[in-house]
């Protein structure tokens, strides 16, 4: 007998041991897990060197210079030249002249061999000027004088002088050129898609595919805004499409004879022709823009089939697209290239009822190197030019080469075709503030162009007043100092981001356009001349667009020079703006808060990590929405001391005034809710009454702020409101934190309760009190399962429920707090995944073999959830999740305990059944049940959608961004594969397949001691 009991506690202290040594690895393995989630996050933070350049006004604004009465004389009677003297013409009409003048055009004489085909040289005395140069310059040369005119400047200023544009390629978007100005579209607020849906009204879904009287009220749209632009000074237009205008009719097997894809090609084209033929008549270059790879059905199908997939590394596959250029270029010889994006693509830029669409697909240095070598041979076969731009989102070179160095030599080192020009954004990163001058401009062999944005996308698309003068003219001058590969521009006039969402502002038709108008002006004449005076040129356009009186002149360009004070101080959080941050592989960019355009996000991953990194400058960055919203009261009073009899046009006026009441309106808004979420995090961070306190207080400031703000936009499309509804979820689950927090503290201490009488009735009497035999078998089943059996004998019916109910119940509870009673989506999956795996035990064991299991995991389930309900008790959900963003120790220390404790959850489970059935069939019995777990829940995921699933969880959860489903999409964005899901459902089926061959292949006699029992 003595012998016996030697063997068993031997035996007892071996198993003690070994599951000593099983969860040390399981903790040391769960610290390593810790570590990776770590790196995957890495969420890193260091100072980053912003531009250059000092906003301000010009000293003093001198009175306009009268112009004399000009007749031009020698005109070659060309369009080009007829169009420029009607722009002269116009601009006489509009100033009171004195004296009369000739301007005589002399095509030839100096300057005709300039490298800058529109360099000229204004000669000859005050009332007898002349224009010398090419029909280029002298057309220039005459847009020059009319500009003068507007601005009130002195038309002989430049007598005797060689005039020449530093960067001869200046380009520019297509504007709101075809796109309805219909308030309807924009009342919403929510559409944030960006196709421009240019031309909609013309094109017709059937045969004859064109609205001819659409297409012809287009044509003047598109003819006035060229008059514009040139005006200004571009000479290239970007003009969106491609694969629209062709028929494919050298590469067999794409179109079928009677698809109706070659018939709307043929149609597009008869219709559009014009249209390129009108801009080279008046000297602009037309490059048609394209996102790569772009597809229809039918083309997606042909390259499917003959390469296999969209292989986009293939050479092969490039020569269809070379075949389409060459067919394009041949039926339409004004074009002068392609512009080719392959950074953004999918449902954000296609337009519902039109087969022609685009997919992220070239992602590798290697696809990028074959479709550049491919389009850019074909380009100098035909004297044509491509344009590649370097913008990109993602992981790898690729995603990276628009802001590194390294990844830019290794997508585009040793490309050197005099046919490809490179361009590229001149911030480091999107159009934002507090960014970087962008130092991959200063490198590469290849031919570049600098991207501008005149309507800020991300700073409210142009509704506020915002100067970019001086960040304009010192990015140029650094980059031009630093590569003398830099030949030109690209100034987005409408373009980027949302159509219409945010306000309605149209390029020369709806909306205050005139402030985006003054940032195209600003990138035009700085690309000109990089050493001219930003503020002068402010004080040029005021002058143009709104008075000639010096005073009013004087207050608009005192007021423009405090407009960046405003943006970045109040979109922006200076300590976070200063920092470059990284994240998942990614950038985030300098905002974040607003995420993206209007989205006043309200998710715990961009929220705890901004007041993280702002922490040691708290206070400076709550008070920056006081420095804008002072800045703005500064700019407002300036603009309402003018006297409105100066203006040319009391609308503007009111117009200015209406942009800075609602500047001022949004700034206070986003002022209340920057001190909530920054005191928010404070108070989760350092548990502070104080911190709390200012919480509540600048919540109840928000509340009330929003409501004004929702109330006074509300049916206003040139005002609208700040899209809040995340910035509303937030609120909602930080006003739940603190009752959160109670509760797990109660659930905590009921764990404790429970496990503690776990504890006591394994060694007192207490295990005779109803329920403690109960909790004494889930503790002794959870810390030592080879005792699972025997802790569940002689078990009353209560305690066989209360066996399952206390975890369950618990588990449920735990859950639902985390969640602060929001997310079903979260409680319906983990409930789930949990319900399968022990279903499926409970059905392979019953009697008491299925109590042993239950009472194993409901022992487990206890420790977990004592574990959450810890890290709940502090400040709720909130604070939980400002440790996991921000605090590298104490995230790896959860990770740890609740990797090993999931873990163990499978090892005891096994453990326990081992003794009953061997150790093979309880392995194969655990894996069945995991995979059960991960199947269903999986499938049903992808049933639904990966893509919905997750957007409805996140809203739910407030983790992520709640604007990321709604411009890429959340598996886009973090580069999940569309079919995670269904491979997660197909693993989780191979596992059960797997765990039921080792539970029932080679299955002994019923009866036997390692015989899966059916019953007690």
């Amino acid at each position: 007998m003595r012998a016996k009991t030697a063997v068993r506690a031997k035996s007892a202290r071996v198993r003690g041991i070994l599951a000593l040594i099983v969860v040390v690895v399981l903790l040391a393995a769960g610290a390593g897990v810790g570590v990776v989630v770590g790196d995957a996050l890495g969420i890193r933070a260091q100072p980053a060197e912003r531009m250059g350049g000092e906003s301000r006004a010009v000293a003093s604004v001198p009175a306009s210079v009268p112009p004399p009465q000009l007749t031009v004389l020698g005109a070659d009677g060309t369009e080009r030249i007829r169009v420029a003297v009607e722009e002269l013409d116009a601009a006489l009409s509009g100033v009171e002249t004195v004296g009369t003048a000739t301007l005589t055009i002399m095509i030839g004489g100096r300057l005709t061999d300039a490298v800058d085909d529109e360099g000229y040289f204004l000669s000859g005395t005050p009332d007898a000027l002349r224009i010398e140069g090419t029909a280029a310059g002298a057309a220039r040369g005459i847009y020059d004088i009319a500009a003068a005119i507007r601005q009130g400047k002195d038309i002989t200023a430049d007598l005797e002088t060689a005039v020449t544009s530093r960067l001869p390629f200046r380009m520019v978007d297509l504007g709101a050129v075809g796109v309805a100005a219909d308030p309807e579209e924009w009342l919403p607020g929510t559409d944030y898609s960006h196709a421009s849906q240019a031309f909609a009204d013309v094109f017709l879904p059937e045969a004859p595919y064109i609205d001819q009287d659409a297409l012809a009220a287009a044509y003047e749209d598109y003819d006035d805004y060229l008059r514009r632009v040139i005006a200004d000074g571009y000479n290239a237009i970007a003009f969106p499409g491609f694969v629209e205008f062709v028929t494919f009719e050298a590469v067999q097997g794409v179109y079928a004879d009677d698809d109706t894809h070659v018939a709307k090609a043929l149609a597009l084209r008869e219709a559009f022709g014009p249209f390129w033929d009108r801009a080279e008549e008046l000297g602009m270059k037309v490059f048609l823009r394209t996102d790569m790879l772009t597809l229809t059905s039918p083309l997606e199908a042909y390259l499917t089939d003959r390469f296999g997939s969209l292989d986009t590394t293939s050479p092969e596959l490039w020569d269809v697209y070379s075949a389409a250029l060459d067919e394009l270029y041949a039926a339409e010889p004004a074009l002068d290239g392609v512009l080719i994006r392959i950074g953004e693509a999918g449902r954000v830029y296609d337009v519902e009822g039109w087969d022609y669409y685009s997919s992220l697909a070239v992602t590798t240095p290697e696809a990028v190197r074959a479709m550049l070598t491919a389009l850019t041979g074909q380009a100098e076969r035909s004297g044509r030019e491509v344009i590649f731009r370097t913008w990109s989102v993602g992981v790898g070179a690729v995603g990276d080469m628009h802001t590194n160095a390294d990844a830019y030599e290794e997508v585009l080192g040793g490309i050197d075709s005099p046919a490809l020009i490179v361009s590229t954004k001149y911030t480091l990163g999107d159009f934002y503030s507090w960014l970087p001058v962008n130092d991959t401009l200063e490198q590469g062999d290849q031919r570049r162009i600098v991207e501008f944005q005149s309507r800020r996308e991300f700073e409210n698309n142009g509704a506020f007043p915002n100067d970019l003068g001086a960040e304009y003219a010192w990015a140029l001058q650094e980059l031009l100092a630093s590569n003398d590969r830099i030949e030109g521009i690209w100034a987005w006039a409408q373009d980027g981001g949302p159509w219409r969402a945010g306000p309605m502002i149209l390029y020369g038709k709806a909306g205050f356009w005139q402030l985006a108008d003054l940032n195209s002006q600003l990138a035009v004449d700085l690309a000109r001349n990089p050493d001219a005076d930003p503020a002068a040129i402010t004080a040029g356009w005021a002058r143009e667009w709104f008075s000639d009186d010096p005073a009013t002149v004087q207050a608009i360009a005192d007021a423009m020079a405090l407009s960046r004070t405003a943006i970045e101080q109040g979109l922006y959080l200076r300590p976070f703006a200063e920092q470059r941050v990284s994240a998942i592989g990614l950038e985030p960019p300098p905002m974040m808060w607003i995420f993206e355009w209007d989205i006043l996000t309200g998710d715990s991953a961009v929220l705890d990590v901004i007041y993280t990194i702002s922490r040691d400058r708290f206070d400076e960055a709550v008070e920056g929405g006081e420095v804008a919203s002072d800045a703005v009261e500064r700019m407002r009073a300036l603009i309402e001391e003018t006297d409105p009899s100066t203006w040319r046009n009391a609308s503007l006026r009111e117009a200015f005034l209406g942009s800075l009441d609602y500047e001022q309106d949004t700034l206070d808004l986003l002022g209340s809710y920057r001190a909530m979420i920054l005191h928010q995090a404070a108070w989760h961070d350092t548990l502070s009454p104080e911190s709390y306190h200012a919480w509540r207080t600048a919540r109840d400031a928000y509340t009330e702020q929003a409501a004004a703000h929702l109330a006074s936009s509300e049916g206003d499309v040139d005002h609208p409101a700040f899209n809040l509804t995340a910035a509303e979820l937030g609120v909602e689950r930080g006003d739940r934190d603190l009752a959160m927090a109670w509760l797990a503290r109660g659930l905590l201490l009921l764990t404790a309760a429970w496990v503690l009488i776990g504890i006591l009735s394994a060694r007192t009497r207490l295990v005779r009190r109803p329920g403690a035999m109960a909790a004494r078998a889930t503790w002794v089943s959870a810390t030592r399962p080879w005792r699972a059996g025997e802790s569940t004998l002689g078990m009353l019916r209560a305690d066989h429920v209360l066996l399952g109910l206390v975890p369950g119940a618990l588990l449920v509870a735990t859950r639902a707090v985390q969640t602060s009673f929001l997310s079903w989506a979260h409680l319906a999956i983990t409930l789930g995944a949990w319900a399968v795996f022990v279903a499926l035990l409970l059905l392979l064991f019953r009697g008491r073999w299925g109590w042993a299991v239950l009472a194993t995991i409901g022992g487990v389930v206890v420790l977990r959830c004592a574990l959450v309900l810890a890290a709940l008790s502090f400040t709720g959900p909130g604070g939980y999740w400002v440790a996991f963003w921000t605090d590298p120790l104490r995230r790896t220390l959860y990770i740890a305990v609740a990797f090993a404790l999931f873990v163990w959850l499978f090892v005891a489970v096994g453990w326990a059944l081992a003794g009953r059935i061997g150790a093979r069939r309880a392995t194969g019995a655990v894996l069945a049940a995991i995979g059960a777990g991960l199947a269903v829940p999986a499938a049903v995921v992808a049933s639904i959608g990966l893509e919905r699933a997750l957007t409805t969880w996140n809203d739910q959860m407030g983790l992520l961004p709640w604007g990321l489903s709604r411009i890429l999409g959340i598996t886009v964005y973090l580069d999940i594969p569309a079919s995670s899901a269904w491979v997660a459902a197909g693993a989780g089926v191979l596992l059960v397949a797997v765990g039921l061959g080792l539970l029932f292949v080679g299955r002994r006699v019923p009866g036997r001691r390692d015989a899966v029992p059916s019953s007690g």
